[in-house]
C-alpha cells in the first residue's frame, strides 16, 4: 500500500486569505486565491469599472474538495448534522475556486471550471485562450488546482493499482519512462496563468513570457481509465494543437510529456510522440516534470503550463529526474537526471485524463513585430 505523497509543505495562505477563510474553504480553494494574486501581481494587470466585464476565470480541478467531503462525512457521522459547516458543500464544489478568485479580483467576465480529470488545469487554460481568440474575453485567469492527498483519494487510487509503492524511497518513488517505474505519486498544488490579448499586452508595455498559439482536445473513446496501445487520441491531440499554431513537427523543440510513470501511459505516450514527429522525435527534447512535482491531477496541467512556459522563457530544458534505466521502449531524449540549456523557441505541453480525454497546449517564443 502507498504510504507517501507529493504534499505541498512549508506554504504559508495567510497573505492570501485570512484565519476565518482558512478555516471555511478547502486547499485547492486557497492555493487558487494564492496563485491567482500572484500571477496577477507578476502581470501587473489591474481590473477594475473599465476593463471588468472583459475579464474571466477558468480554473479547473480534478475533485475538487475531496478533503473536506471526506472530513464532512466524519462529522456528520460522529457529531450529527449540526455540527456541519454551513461552507461544506461550497468548499466541495470545483467551481469555487473560480467564483471566489472572480470574486476576489473583479472580474466580470466569462466563468468556468473545468473537470476533465487530469487535463482540468490545460483544458482550463486551452479553453481561456479560445475566449479571448473569439473576441468574448481581453484577458483570462486561468489554470488548475487540486489538494486531494487525502485518505479517501489514496485509497482509491490504490485499489486501482494506479500509485507508486517506493515508500522506503519517496524521492525516488516517481521515476517516468524508467524500467523500475510502479505508479504515479499523488501531488498538490497550482498553476495559473493570465493570458492577454495581444495588442493589449503591447500597449501596457508588459512582459510577455511566451505566446500560447494552439489547444488541442480529443476523446479516446476507448476506455475509461486506461489509454488505448498508440494512443491515437494523444496524437491527434498533439497535431490539433500544432496545427492552430502553424507549426510543423520540425518546429517543436520541447515536449512537457504527461509522463505519469504508471507502466501503460509512458509507453503509450512515447507511441504517440513517435507518430506525430516520425523520425524527428529522437531530436525533440520530451521531459516529464512530475518525476519532481508527483503527479498533481487536475492541476498538472495548469503547473506544466507554467513550466513549459518558462522552458521557453529561460532557455532551459526541465528534466525527468530518477531516470537510471530507460525502458526499451522509452528510447527519446528524455533530458534525464539534469536541466539542460537550449532555445526553445516553440513547445508542447501534453495531458492525458481518466474519460479518455486529451488536452495539449502549443507555445511559443513570443517575437516582437
Amino acid at each position: 500500500m502507498t504510504r507517501i505523497a507529493g504534499e505541498l509543505k512549508g506554504f504559508d495562505p495567510l497573505p492570501f486569505v485570512n484565519g476565518k477563510e482558512l478555516r471555511r474553504y478547502d486547499d485547492f480553494i486557497i492555493y487558487s486565491l494564492a496563485c491567482a494574486a500572484t500571477a496577477l501581481e507578476d502581470s501587473g494587470f489591474k481590473i477594475d469599472s473599465r476593463n471588468a466585464e472583459r475579464v474571466g476565470v477558468i480554473i479547473g480541478s480534478g475533485i475538487g474538495g475531496l478533503g473536506t467531503l471526506e472530513k464532512a462525512k466524519e462529522t456528520l457521522i460522529q457529531h450529527g448534522p449540526r455540527r456541519l459547516s454551513p461552507f461544506a458543500i461550497i468548499s466541495v464544489l470545483a467551481n469555487t475556486a473560480s467564483g471566489l478568485v472572480s470574486a476576489r479580483c473583479g472580474a466580470r467576465g466569462p466563468i468556468s471550471c473545468t473537470v476533465t480529470a487530469c487535463s482540468s488545469g490545460a483544458n482550463a487554460v486551452g479553453d481561456a485562450f479560445r475566449l479571448i481568440a473569439g473576441g468574448q474575453a481581453d484577458a483570462m485567469i486561468a489554470g488548475g488546482a487540486e489538494a486531494a492527498v487525502c485518505p479517501l483519494m489514496v485509497a482509491g487510487f490504490n485499489a486501482m493499482r494506479a500509485l507508486s509503492t517506493r515508500n522506503d524511497e519517496p524521492e525516488k518513488a516517481s521515476r517516468p519512462f524508467d524500467k523500475g517505474r510502479d505508479g504515479f505519486v499523488a501531488g498538490e498544488g497550482c498553476g495559473i496563468l493570465i493570458l492577454e490579448e495581444l495588442s493589449l499586452a503591447l500597449e501596457r508595455g508588459v512582459k510577455i513570457y511566451a505566446e500560447i498559439a494552439g489547444f488541442g482536445l480529443t476523446s479516446d473513446a476507448y476506455h475509461v481509465a486506461a489509454p488505448p496501445p498508440g494512443h491515437e487520441g494523444a496524437a491527434r491531440s498533439m497535431e490539433l494543437a500544432m496545427k492552430e499554431a502553424g507549426l510543423a513537427p520540425q518546429d517543436i523543440d520541447y515536449v512537457n510529456a504527461h509522463g505519469t510513470s504508471t507502466p501503460l501511459n509512458d509507453i503509450y505516450e512515447v507511441q504517440a510522440i513517435k507518430a506525430v514527429f516520425g523520425e524527428s522525435a529522437h531530436s525533440i527534447a520530451v521531459s516529464s516534470t512530475k518525476s519532481m512535482t508527483g503527479h498533481l491531477l487536475g492541476a498538472a496541467g495548469g503547473l506544466e503550463a507554467v513550466i513549459t512556459v518558462k522552458a521557453i522563457e529561460e532557455g532551459v530544458l526541465p528534466p525527468t529526474v530518477n531516470l537510471d534505466n530507460p525502458d526499451d521502449e522509452c528510447d527519446l531524449d528524455f533530458v534525464a537526471h539534469r536541466a539542460r540549456k537550449r532555445e526553445v523557441k516553440a513547445a508542447l505541453s501534453n495531458t492525458f485524463g481518466f474519460g479518455g480525454v486529451n488536452a495539449v497546449l502549443a507555445f511559443k517564443k513570443y517575437a516582437e513585430g
